[in-house]
């Protein structure tokens, strides 16, 4: 199991969660040295998949706070950061994400994602605080 695909537990399991504000989703990124279909490297074709999907996230109210490339293992098990690239994206509730992923156009913008990405893995976090406010 790689994580590619989001499954119907996890989008019933996120259903269940409370929604009455923002969510962040920490997105976990490892690369494909070349991307599937043949264009590019899997960062190359992880660049399409975010061009496609920006305006639907933006279109449900979601903002991408940071977004950086791994560096190393500051702290833990040197096997927990064989990660290349991680984002964070704020959604308004649960919903708005879930609509996103479950949407036809996302549909059409995620093969690029899975033409990119050996893995991915995104964790579902509730804001606590935010210097924002």
């Amino acid at each position: 199991m790689n994580g590619l695909d989001i499954s119907d537990e996890q989008i019933e399991h996120l259903r269940l969660l409370p929604d009455s504000g923002p969510v962040i989703m920490a997105n976990y990124c490892k690369y494909r040295e070349l991307s599937v279909d043949g264009a590019g490297t899997g960062r190359d074709a992880y660049r399409r998949y975010s061009s496609c999907v920006i305006p639907l996230l933006k279109e449900r109210g979601g903002n991408i706070l940071w977004a950086g490339n791994v560096e190393a293992v500051a702290l833990g098990l040197p096997k927990d950061g064989d990660w290349d690239f991680i984002v964070l994206v704020q959604y308004p509730n649960r919903a708005a994400f879930i609509d996103m992923m479950t949407s036809p156009e996302y549909e059409a913008c995620n093969f690029h994602r899975l033409n990119g990405l050996e893995r991915h893995t995104i964790m579902a976090v509730d804001e606590q605080f935010s210097r924002f406010e």
